[in-house]
């Protein structure tokens, strides 16, 4: 997948292993945080029921060892030449396994998986998806990894007595990734760090421990529950298994959630900083400094990340279902594009939109709205109006709904977004990055690393073994690969947002209560 671009043993490095949703990979960075070698390798998804979706625990911890040892390879190094390996992880995705055994009891159950929403419902009581929200940043929602605990307790037989009887534990990929990695039933670490145990609806940002009473709520034992650690320290060593030869005795010295840990590779560390990672969806963080801000906009409040035992780091969260779907959708099932790259070629053959608007609200609407009853719509069509106009408003669906989560990111916290730092496949667009620009009326920046989520796992770990001193000397690492800066009038850019709200506006109560 990809050669050294350094000369071997050159070193030292930092490993980095991410486990994502559809695979696993691992990432060898020299010092400059440039990429030595990747090893990467799909797992298979798991579709029991419609809105269920599962992981094969024992797959993924096979595969990430051969990913890890693939990689080091590659790199055509040794263990003497990397200093740290660092974690990141799809969240929210939820097991249990045994500590006697390591067996995972059941698959994991995945952060998509909406098996859970009926058990949130009753979990709101009279107080509806808020009642955890001012201790845990969070909403009530089958998203989160607390109800899938309390879901497989009650449904998986004899699980609820193994974990009064302590032989369960509990963990989001990370910990079951550092367990394993650590020696696993032979002496493995139990632990999580800060981001991913914000995201289990469990933890008080304030504390960052365990909240007693949300887990007698939800009922999940505290014995199942991992350590909470920073998200740059040594938690253990690698030992025994397929990677004790490969990397016995390296530090396991990282962990974040994916979509922190990519806000770290971008060197978000001041606040107002924010990044945006454009996938099938996108996911935008801003930097909110050491306080947690509670979001009154529809947004989620996170740990951002924690550096040893500096004061954590929080940020607010904004979640967009449908961005780079839009355009996949435009390809495959409207059939008005050969490929993805094709809508930019498109789009840019005509000057406007022509007045159509395309909001697509394809399973509802999410942040700032939260609307599921909302379905998607094109808005503004007269008999003007082109394929390529339909291309331009698809991209501009992206900008504006990106615009929407700046604006909640600013009216919650404040704090005005200076740049905003862009990963993910739809960077490759410069038509969509220079309307971002033109948009949110701030620069928009690609890096020229873009595995920013691996890159963020490494320098974490690099920083909790002295690897590099302080986030200064990551920030002059980042390197600008393209900048795009507004070119639109300010009476052009509000008159085109109002008719964007607009057309939001036209998608809601399009469900009936009895349907949605």
């Amino acid at each position: 997948m990809s050669t050294p671009t350094t000369g071997h043993g050159t070193g030292p490095f930092i490993a980095a292993i991410d486990q994502g949703t559809t695979s696993s990979r691992c990432i060898v960075f020299d010092r400059d945080g440039r990429i030595v070698s990747v090893d990467q390798k799909e797992h298979e998804q798991i579709l029991p029921k419609p809105g269920w979706v599962e992981h094969d625990a024992s797959e993924i911890w096979d595969n990430v060892q051969e990913v890890v040892a693939g990689a080091i390879r590659k790199a055509g190094i040794t263990k003497d030449d990397v200093k740290a390996i660092g974690i990141t992880n799809q969240r929210e995705t939820t097991m249990l396994w045994d500590r006697h055994t390591g067996e995972p009891v059941h698959h994991a159950i995945v952060w998509q998986d909406t098996r859970t929403d009926a058990l949130c419902k009753e979990l709101g009581r009279n107080v509806g998806a808020d009642r955890f929200r001012r201790e845990t940043g969070l909403p009530l929602s089958s998203y989160f990894a607390g109800p899938k605990i309390r879901w497989l307790l009650d449904n998986v037989e004899g699980l609820q007595e193994r974990a009064d009887r302590g032989d369960l534990l509990f963990g989001t990929m990370d910990s079951w990734v550092i367990w394993n990695l650590t020696g696993g039933v032979n002496g493995g670490v139990h632990v999580t760090d800060v981001t991913n145990a914000s995201r289990t609806l469990l933890m008080n940002l304030r504390t960052l421990e365990w909240d007693d009473k949300i887990c007698a709520s939800i009922g999940v034992p505290k014995s199942v529950l991992p350590e909470i650690r920073s998200s740059a320290e040594v938690y253990g060593e690698v030992k025994g298994g397929l990677l004790g030869d490969v990397l016995g005795g390296i530090p396991v010295a990282s962990a974040l959630g994916d979509q922190q840990a990519a806000l770290f590779g971008q060197t978000c560390f001041a606040e107002g900083e924010a990044k945006s990672t454009y996938g099938t969806g996108t996911f935008m963080l801003i930097n909110t400094g050491t306080k947690a801000i509670n979001s009154y906009s529809g947004l989620l409040t996170t740990v951002g990340y924690r550096i040893g035992d500096q004061k954590p780091v929080y940020a607010l969260e904004g979640s967009i279902a449908v961005t780079g779907s839009l355009v996949q959708w435009m390809r495959d099932q409207m059939g008005l594009i050969n490929s993805a790259a094709e809508i930019e070629t498109l789009a840019s053959s005509v000057e406007d939109n022509g007045g159509a608007y395309f909001v697509p609200a394809f399973s509802g609407l999410f942040a700032p709205y939260w609307r599921p009853d909302a379905r998607g719509v094109i808005a503004g069509l007269t008999r003007y109006v082109t394929k390529a106009h339909i291309a331009r408003a698809v991209l501009e669906a992206t900008a504006w709904q990106t615009r929407e989560i700046a604006d909640a990111m600013n009216k919650d916290s404040g704090v005005e977004l200076t740049a905003l730092k862009v990963d993910g496949g739809m960077t490759s667009n410069n038509l969509l990055m220079q309307t971002l620009s033109d948009v949110l009326d701030a620069p928009v920046v690609r890096p020229m690393v873009a595995e920013t989520t691996c890159l963020g796992a490494a320098y974490a770990a690099g920083l909790a073994v002295g690897f590099w001193n302080d986030v200064e000397e990551l920030r002059a690492n980042w390197r600008r690969a393209a900048e795009w800066t507004p070119k639109m009038p300010e009476e052009t850019r509000e008159a085109e947002y109002k008719k964007w709200r607009k057309a939001v506006q036209r998608t809601m109560g399009w469900l009936d209560d009895d349907e949605s």
